[in-house]
């Protein structure tokens, strides 16, 4: 396996930049390749069957670029696809689940844990199974935030309804007495900031850097920390909204390209 072929990363939208941006920050000298389905987003109101079907078509996208690896920087896609993406692809798939769960078994000192996620993540229980995996005597407590994807997708993400809508969403896991939240949606860790306010004291498990962590014992540490790597950054549907968002995770300004899943 070439080490200079790339590594390849699809989310629904603009979240999974979150994950792109954990393994800039660890291994620069890597070559990557993101897409962001931005043209189908949401997933996480979807059928288990389309998810399935749009994960598939989104790592047949990135095997053209002869990527080495395909991480699923989608907490929905990793919850209901990675099996099969794991059976159909020659090359190695991660997922962002199980590094979530067990870096909050590890916070958690109470053994109360909350999950946030899209609806399609929290029905299919994917984090309560690996929490309690790592951990049968936690006590797991689980709460779908479907506004909060277009909610990030619209810019608002320091604003006063997604404050209020966050209030509401999260008042259940504050009356369990949660010491410890998993961002259960790669677009989560983007109003951080605002669910903290909502869950003082409480700590806040995203699931990138563990992933990251979990991809480089994957390849068996074969990653390149040093030297600077080229990054393509490809979307389904291009649109400022993304461009925006997209420079502020990252830090920098990237070419972004429009490119068709077909």
């Amino acid at each position: 396996m070439s080490k200079n072929r790339p590594i390849g990363i699809f989310d629904s939208g603009v979240g999974g930049l979150t994950v792109l941006k954990a393994f800039r920050d660890m291994y620069p000298g890597e070559n990557y390749i993101y897409f962001g389905d931005t043209a189908r987003v949401p997933y996480g109101t979807k059928s288990e069957r389309t998810v399935i079907r749009y994960s598939i078509e989104n790592s047949r996208l990135l095997e053209r670029f002869n990527v080495k690896l395909i991480v699923v920087a989608c907490n929905t896609s990793s919850s209901v696809a990675l099996d099969i993406l794991n059976r159909e692809f020659d090359v190695p798939v991660v997922g962002v689940v199980k590094p979530g769960a067990v870096a909050a078994v590890k916070a958690t000192r109470s053994k109360n844990i909350g999950i946030i996620g899209t609806e399609a993540t929290i029905n299919s229980g994917s984090y309560r199974r690996e929490i309690l995996s790592i951990d049968p005597f936690v006590n797991v407590f689980e709460k779908s935030c479907p506004l909060f994807v277009p909610l990030i997708e619209e810019g608002w993400i320091d604003d006063s309804i997604t404050f209020e809508v966050a209030k509401r969403y999260l008042s259940y896991l504050k009356d369990k007495n949660i010491d410890t939240l998993v961002l259960g949606c790669t677009h989560y860790p983007l109003i951080k900031d605002l669910i903290q306010k909502v869950l003082e004291g409480v700590s806040l498990v995203d699931s990138a850097e563990e992933t990251v962590k979990m991809t480089a014992k994957v390849m068996n540490g074969n990653l390149k920390k040093d030297g600077e790597g080229k990054v393509k950054i490809l979307v389904s549907d291009l649109n400022s909204r993304f461009e925006k968002i997209a420079e502020m995770i990252m830090g920098d300004t990237f070419q972004i390209e429009e490119i068709s899943i077909e």
